[in-house]
Formats: structure tokens, sequence, C-alpha cells
């Protein structure tokens, strides 16, 4: 029996008997531990010395019957301090710092001989581990069936959960808010999920950095125990990923803090994943776009028919260029595509020529004389069939980006064409978004040009779901999906009405909300490519337009002032020296008094832009001169909201 070596403040392991290897976050609040229990590998997670995670399985069961995590032996551990500053093109905020501490446990299984790795990091915001697969005389190619890795959460802890109906999805569904002891065992839980624990810590479980690997589920196995679950590959549903060693796979992460704000501040999933691969990222812009497609190609008072044509393409533009909106996107109407056939399923159309009607070239010639850029929305296959050919001809174009839809799916080689299609978007400077999708799960920092996914239920449901997206779900998806990277949200629409009032119609649809609602969401939310998805005429004449178009699409940086899942979300955002705050209720009236601490030395304009029922458009405004002493009220109409553009006085 021997002791392994000791870092100090990093790890700390006793002797083999014993077997417990630890990663201490810099802070030393977050620890997360590796320990054998009658030699079968488990770990727990602690937070402000409670237990987060209570001892849970790790391992590896492969498609030939052998498994890791089984009886092992710990034969090494090796530990390091990470240090990273790192800047995000697109963000919470610009300038990320990465701090952490790591440790190396390898193992060898007692039956097979075999060696793996657990590696455990811990960093102010959370704890993450993940497996190592080394390269070993005969193991060549072998293929993982499935994962033993349990999240065994404190049962007395509430549960926002994300209930899905297999691994085929588009992760849009409704949250669901239960004691984690009692969600449902029938159920396969998308990421991220949040637990609310006793004592006011928060702890949300998901994943980062998933490269050549199954997207992860959970499903309930017990009162408040987790099990991962692996999508399965398409044509052997008994496997999951095959491996060529040396891999590793993704991180398995618990982002923690002692206030739901801290969550979502929190840039441990960019953190956990590989740094920028793009040598000179400058020529990526963020920005809204128009995206007919919502308002189902509604316009009134035109000399045209509204649809799939030039002279609805160029109306667009013309919005665009008079209200300072950046681009335009050509997707689709009913079930037709603007490079023809349907839009789902992908039947072979070649992306590169448009529908009679569409004169592209005119478009792409008006969009440059107008100072517009154009994006074009794809089915995954079209993609999948042309990307080679399309992409570099789209650079050639002048196209700004693409938006790739309906993969419905996150199995091994679904991420292993993302990955590939975005990196290839790279290579021709092409941006991205993804729709149809799951969670992000940080492959936007290392491909920047990735600026936003959707993997959500949202105002697209405004079209034809009888109940809509309501009020308590927008102030949901801060605190579980967007935990995990950019959110697309169909955004932009003024025609807001009361939760009562709502219909669902395909065109020009309502949402449930007001006008200052609308605006706020553009800040709680986090999208680098947030949509301005109602007609044009819509807009024209709307007090909201203009401060709508000119609030940013990223930012320097990101505070969390106040929030309630289901409840209610304040967030203050930086864009150089103005900050951005808005405000978001559920179906209460709410008020805010909120202190602007956050703001440097000096003088500002705080322009607010408030719920008025009695104003034209129901949208009020007044201006109050701040400093960082003062304080701002804000008071939320039900289902209502506030946006305030906090200006230096020069």
């Amino acid at each position: 029996m021997r002791s392994l070596s000791i870092l100090p403040l990093l790890f700390f392991t006793t002797t083999l008997g014993a077997a417990e290897s630890v990663a201490i976050s810099p802070d030393s609040r977050v620890r997360i531990e590796l320990l054998l229990r009658d030699a079968v590998p488990h770990y727990r997670v602690l937070f402000r010395d409670a237990v987060v995670v209570v001892d849970s399985r790790l391992g590896i069961d492969w498609a030939d019957g052998t498994s890791f995590g089984t009886a092992c032996e710990i034969v090494s551990a090796e530990a390091k301090p990470i240090r990273e500053e790192y800047t995000q093109v697109s963000g919470k905020r610009r300038q990320v710092t990465s701090k952490a501490n790591e440790v190396v446990v390898t193992l060898r299984e007692t039956a097979t001989k075999r060696t793996w790795a657990v590696v455990l990091r811990a960093a102010d915001d959370g704890a993450a581990f993940r497996y190592r697969f080394p390269k070993q005389d005969g193991w060549v190619k072998p293929t993982i069936a499935g994962e033993r890795t349990e999240f065994r959460m404190p049962a007395e802890g509430t549960a926002f959960a994300l209930p899905l109906n297999g691994y085929t999805t588009s992760h849009e569904k409704r949250y669901e808010a239960k004691p984690a002891k009692d969600v449902s065992k029938d159920w396969l839980l998308g990421l991220p999920l949040m637990v609310a624990l006793p004592g006011g810590t928060f702890a949300a479980i998901t994943e980062a950095n998933v490269n050549e690997y199954a997207g992860m589920y959970l499903a309930p196995v017990g009162a408040g125990n987790f099990a991962a679950r692996l999508s399965p590959l398409p044509k052997d549903k008994t496997a999951a990923v095959n491996v060529i060693p040396p891999h590793d796979s993704p991180w398995r992460v618990v982002m923690l803090g002692d206030r739901i704000g801290a969550l979502v501040e929190s840039d441990l999933v960019l953190n956990l994943s590989d740094p920028c691969a793009i040598a000179d990222p400058s020529w990526i812009k963020t920005g809204k776009t128009t995206f007919p497609w919502w308002n189902g190609f509604h316009e009134e008072n035109v000399p045209f028919t509204p649809g799939l044509n030039t002279a609805t393409a160029k109306h667009y533009i013309d919005f665009c260029a008079e209200a300072g909106i950046p681009y335009h996107s050509l997707d689709g109407v009913g079930n037709t595509a603007w490079y023809g056939g349907p839009i789902v399923p992908y039947q072979g159309a070649d992306p590169t020529k448009a529908i009679v009607g569409l004169d592209l070239s005119a478009v792409l010639a008006h969009a440059k004389a107008k100072g517009v850029k154009i994006r074009l929305w794809m089915n995954w296959g079209a993609a999948e069939k042309y990307m080679e050919k399309a992409f570099p001809a789209f650079q050639a174009m002048g196209i700004e980006g693409i938006m790739l839809d309906f993969m419905d799916r996150d199995h091994q080689e679904m991420n292993r064409f993302l990955r590939k299609a975005v990196k290839l978007a790279s290579e021709c400077k092409l941006t991205v978004t993804l729709h149809g999708c799951a969670q992000p799960t940080g492959l936007e920092r290392t491909y920047p040009n990735l600026l936003s996914h959707e993997g959500v239920m949202n105002l697209e449901y405004d079209k034809w779901d009888k109940l809509g997206i309501p009020p308590e779900h927008e102030v949901t998806v801060p605190f579980t999906r967007m935990l995990a990277g950019p959110l697309d949200f169909h955004q932009g629409s003024f025609r807001t009405v009361k939760p009562a009032a709502f219909q669902p119609r395909n065109k020009a649809p309502l949402v449930m909300g007001t006008p200052a609602r609308t605006l706020a969401s553009y800040v709680v939310y986090q999208n680098h490519l947030s949509m301005v998805a109602d007609y044009p005429s819509a807009y024209r004449g709307h007090p909201g337009t203009q401060i709508l178009a000119a609030i940013p699409t990223t930012w320097d940086d990101t505070k969390v002032l106040d929030a309630e899942i289901g409840e209610f979300a304040v967030l203050a955002r930086r864009s150089g020296e103005f900050w951005h705050v808005g405000a978001m209720t559920d179906r209460r009236e709410r008020s805010f008094t909120l202190p602007l601490t956050f703001l440097p030395p000096g003088k500002f304009v705080a322009a607010i832009s408030g719920d008025d029922e009695s104003a034209k458009f129901g949208l009020g405004f007044q201006n109050q001169v701040v400093t960082a002493a003062d304080t701002v009220t804000l008071k939320l109409a039900p289902a209502g909201g506030a946006y305030v553009r906090i200006a230096p006085v020069k």
C-alpha cells in the first residue's frame, strides 16, 4: 500500500485503501471527489461543504460485454491548475477568464487489466468530469453501448425538468417543476436539468465539448437519482459511440451557485470547450435578422402578392435598410423551401438554386445596394448533400450565413456532421444558426461563427399551439435551456395580447405580453442572431422599432439583478459604455427597485421603456439621470416587461 503524490491546494489523495482523489475550486467552495466503494468508482460533488451530488456511479459499458467501472484500482493521480483568458466573439461577456483545478485519476480494471481515466475539474462556478480512453494493446475500435454515469441529487430539491418523447427530438417541450424525488421514471429528460436545492443552492446538469460522441440525456432511476442515457446510433440502437482511442468523452457538468443568477452569468460550458479554431474571427458579426416564415409571409397594402418571390424579398430588404436591421433571411413558405422541394422531408433540391419567381441574383444585388446581408435557411439534409459545393458558392455570392434545421437528433453521426458543417462554414466565412437541434455544448467557443441555437419551445408555437408560449415559460427558459448557451426564440412581435385573449394563428401570430416585454427579451435572452420576426408594416410607425433595432446582440458583461425561476427575470448587460436592462414577469404585476451599483463613476441617463396601458401602443417612456448610488424603479404589468438603456452623460 502506498500513498499517491500530493499537490497542495489542488487535491489530496489518501492511501489506496481509501482510494480518494479530490479537485477543489480556486475559491475552495466547490469540490469534486472520486472514491472507490467496494473497489467500484463513484464520485460526489460538494458546494460550500454541503453535498449536492451524493455518491454516484461512474463507468462505461462496452458492446463486447466488458465494462469500465467495475472493480478497479487507482494507478495514479496527476493534478494541474487551469488558467486561461480568451476573447469570445459573441457571448455574455467578451473577455472570459477560466480558473479551475484538475485531477486526472487513472484506474485499472481488475478483470480486464485495461486502464482508463476520470478527469475531475473544479471551478468556482461548478464541477465537471469526463472519461478518458487511452490507446492500449488489443483494444482498437471499441463501441460504447452506454454509460453507467449517475447524478444522485438530494431528494428534497425541486427539479425543473424537460420531459422528451425520445431521442429523435427538437427539444421543444414544456418544463415541469417537481420535487426531485417525484420526477417520473417514465420520462427521458433533456439537458440542462436544473435542481433548486434546500439552503439556496442551485445546480444544473449539462454537458460540454461533445466531440465524436453521442448526446447525453437523463433517466430518473430513483428518488433524486438521474442516470445518463446516450442517444443511440441510427442503424444500431444497441450502440451509442464508436471510439478510436485515445479519446475523451464530453464533460459531464454540474453548474453551481448560491443564487440562480450565478448560473446565468457562468461561462463554465465555454471554459470546458476547445479553444477557438478560427485564426482570425474578426469577420464574424452578430446582428438581427428578419424571418418571414414566422409571420406567415403576411403583409398589408403592398402592390404584390407576399411569398417566396423577388418582390417580397426586396420589400424586406428595404425595411431592413431603413430600420437598421443588418440581415434578411430567405426561408420557406408552407412546406416549400426557397430552393424548391418540401421543407421537410428533404428530397434532394439543390440549395444553390432558387425557385421560379425568386431571382436570387436580383435579390443579392438589391441587398448589396441597400447595405443588407442575406442569410439562407436549409434543411440539414441539403447541407449534408451539397455543402462542399454550396458553402463556397454562398461565400462567392456574398451570403452572410446559414440556418441548418430539422436535425432533431444528436447521436454521434449527427454531432460529427454538425461539427464538420460549422467548420466548413467558418472556412467559407459563413455564420451558422441551428434550429431543430439539441442544447448548445460550447461549440461556439471553438467555432464562434456558430451564433445561436434553438432547442427550445419558443414563439413559433404561437402559430399553432392552443396554449401558446405563456409568460411563465418565457421566464423559465433563461434558467434552464439558456444555461447551456445562446437561445433563439423567434422574437420581435409587438402584436401583444393579455394571456386570456390569446388565440393561435398561423399568419400574423399573437404573442402574450406587452411591447415593453418584447424589448426586454432582447436583453434577457442571450441571442446573437435574434429575429425581428414580424412583417415590415407591423414595425413601421411603431415607437418600439427604433429601440428594438438598437439593442446590441453581443455583450461585454452580464449581471443578473433579480430572478426567480418561472416568475421573473431582471438582467443587465453591458455593451461598451452602455448598460441595457431587461425585466420580464409572469402573469403577476410586479415592481422592482434596482440598485445601480454596477455602474462606474459618473452620471448616466436611464431611458426607460415600460408598460403603460394609457399610452399609444401600450408603451411609455421616461428618462432619469442616475449614478451608481441611485436606484431605478420599474413597474411591470401582468405578463409585462421593461427595457432600460443606460448611457453615460457626455
